[in-house]
């Protein structure tokens, strides 16, 4: 059975999409998108995304990390696919309802609002999310008293001097699993070098180090914004490039930029299976 499949990327944040829309394809284990993720044996990748009919929205989409777990939400994804359909589109993702719609800078992404309560990050127990008192032993120091917010997945995002002077390989996984995390969690070191400006890095929950995190510039852009350290619109430069996320009052995040389809091309279901 041969599966059509189309490569996309956002800053470099890479993806496998996958269109079920019109035809259902047999499930996705943890192990088939793991294989087809690697990027030695398989298409590579760091998500797989896969677009569903829905009942609630346009379509579904669904996320994978590349170690096979499914996620919640991606913002560059969410690019991606709006890219791939065209026009404005609602998507159900299991964060929520999202839209994305063409925009003068690429593409504009309705990511909804952020939450901040323990438990909705989530946390293990309560405690302040604004600074959290908790922290990591790093070869200099300490990484400590994170943000925590959830734009969709669950992020604690650390503000640093230097977000390149820090050993993300080694520390991001420690913090990833943390038991202070029940779901685990995405990792930022985030440095603010104006009133709209943040230099970032991002440990994906699932993926590792990746070159752009759209969630990730939403939570880091929030949690500046929580702590009075930029406006309510900055751009966050990722190591793939830049993003644009705005924070309006009626509380709602907008993320905006590029999106850009690689190749296409198909794969025979059994060689994964």
């Amino acid at each position: 059975m041969r599966i059509a499949f189309t490569k996309m990327h956002g800053l470099g944040n890479d993806f496998v999409v996958l269109d079920a829309r019109e035809h259902a394809l047999p499930p996705l284990t943890r192990d088939v998108v793991a294989a087809l993720a690697d990027r030695h044996t398989g298409i590579g990748c760091d998500q797989l995304v896969l677009i569903e009919p829905s009942q609630n929205a346009d379509w579904r989409m669904r996320i994978f990390n590349s170690d096979g777990g499914e996620v919640e939400a991606c913002g560059n994804a969410t690019r991606a696919v709006g890219l791939l359909i065209g026009g404005e589109v609602s998507l159900e993702t299991l964060g929520g309802t999202i839209v994305a719609r063409p925009d003068e800078r690429g593409i504009a992404v309705d990511m909804g609002e952020p939450r901040f309560d323990w438990n909705a990050i989530p946390l293990g127990y309560a405690m302040d999310t604004l600074a959290m008192p908790v922290g990591w032993p790093i070869d200099d120091g300490e990484l400590e008293h994170p943000v925590a917010v959830n734009v969709g997945n669950p992020h604690a995002v650390f503000f640093v001097d230097d977000p390149y002077a820090i050993d993300l390989a080694s520390i991001g996984p420690v913090i990833e699993h943390d038991p202070i995390f029940p779901e685990r969690v995405n990792v930022n070191v985030a440095a603010v070098t104006a009133r709209d400006a943040i230099t970032l890095r991002v440990w994906e929950r699932g993926a590792g180090i990746t070159r752009a995190c759209g969630t990730g510039a939403c939570a880091t852009a929030i949690a500046a914004m929580r702590r009075g350290l930029v406006d309510r619109e900055v751009t966050v430069t990722l190591p793939g490039g830049s993003l644009v996320i705005a924070w309006g009052s009626d509380n709602r995040i907008t993320m905006t930029g590029p999106a850009t389809v690689s190749y296409t091309g198909s794969f025979d279901w059994g060689d994964y299976a």
